[in-house]
């Protein structure tokens, strides 16, 4: 009979479900598996239209919605991965609604001809400036 460590990873996708948490990690959406719980904990992150606990079963076919700052992903789940992988492999996990590029898309458009135009002070006063400051605190102008 062979032990197996508490520890040991376990293959969570055996039964045709996986975490969400790990689903998230693996497909790229965060950097960290604590990343990813902190977005299913605030509600970031939607399976179904409905928020989850990170502990919740994610099966091929279901609907995730991932908020990332002003963008939101809506994705069907393809595959699951217990691994994190090179992006074009995570890429494969998923695929993206049209209607979630659209409003992606017209998002980003948006911010870019929003883009706030910096405008930078003259800097230091040049030598003359300073004179004329000078002459203006002194009355003499």
């Amino acid at each position: 009979m062979k032990r197996v460590s508490k520890f040991a990873e376990q293959d969570d996708h055996d039964d045709g479900k996986m975490r969400i948490d790990k689903w998230l990690w693996a497909a790229r959406f965060f950097k960290t598996r604590a990343l990813a719980i902190t977005a299913i904990e605030s509600g970031k992150v939607l399976v179904n239209e409905a928020r989850v606990k990170p502990s919740r079963g994610l099966t091929p076919g279901n609907l995730v919605s991932v908020r990332l700052g002003p963008y939101t992903f809506v994705v069907e789940v393809l595959g699951l991965s217990g691994k994190r992988g090179p992006a074009p492999e995570a890429q494969q996990l998923y695929r993206e609604t049209e209607e979630s590029i659209k409003v992606r898309d017209a998002l980003a458009f948006e911010r870019k001809a929003q883009a706030q135009v910096v405008t930078h002070g003259e800097g230091r006063p040049t030598k003359k400036d300073r004179r004329e400051i000078d002459r203006f605190k002194s009355g003499s102008w």
